[in-house]
């Protein structure tokens, strides 16, 4: 499989570093679409703050992903629903650290979650 960086130089606004306008990926075998994933502990109970949201979604995805035989190398595209617009810094930060520094096209969404404690879900589809 052979992923590739799609960031068009005229014509539109500049990616930055922790983003790319689009990943062609060439020849995967298999897609994984994984559903929303909480900062939840295996008792289903929510972090209390942010942080610790991120923290349990961050390992929770690799848990997920080495289900199939993934690991977050494999992430094609990532969506972010935040629970308040002020997260974004702090939510890019810790995408940035589980990807080792590498740009996937993402998008965040600021949303009422489900519950008040809840604040940050993530969203991915991984190619192998």
């Amino acid at each position: 499989m052979e992923m590739i960086e799609r960031n068009p130089a005229n014509g539109i606004y500049p990616a930055s570093p922790d983003y790319v306008h689009a990943l062609e990926v060439r020849h995967p075998s298999r897609l994984l679409f994984v559903s929303g994933t909480m900062g939840l502990d295996q008792q289903r109970m929510a972090a209390p703050d942010l942080e610790g949201q991120l923290e349990l979604i961050w390992s929770n995805l690799p848990t997920i992903l080495a289900s199939a035989d993934m690991t977050v190398d494999n992430i094609v595209r990532l969506t972010s629903y935040l629970r308040d617009g002020a997260f974004v810094e702090v939510n890019q930060n810790a995408r940035l650290r589980a990807l080792n520094g590498r740009p996937v096209p993402t998008t965040a969404i600021i949303v009422e979650t489900l519950r008040d404690d809840w604040l940050v879900e993530i969203e991915i589809i991984a190619a192998g």
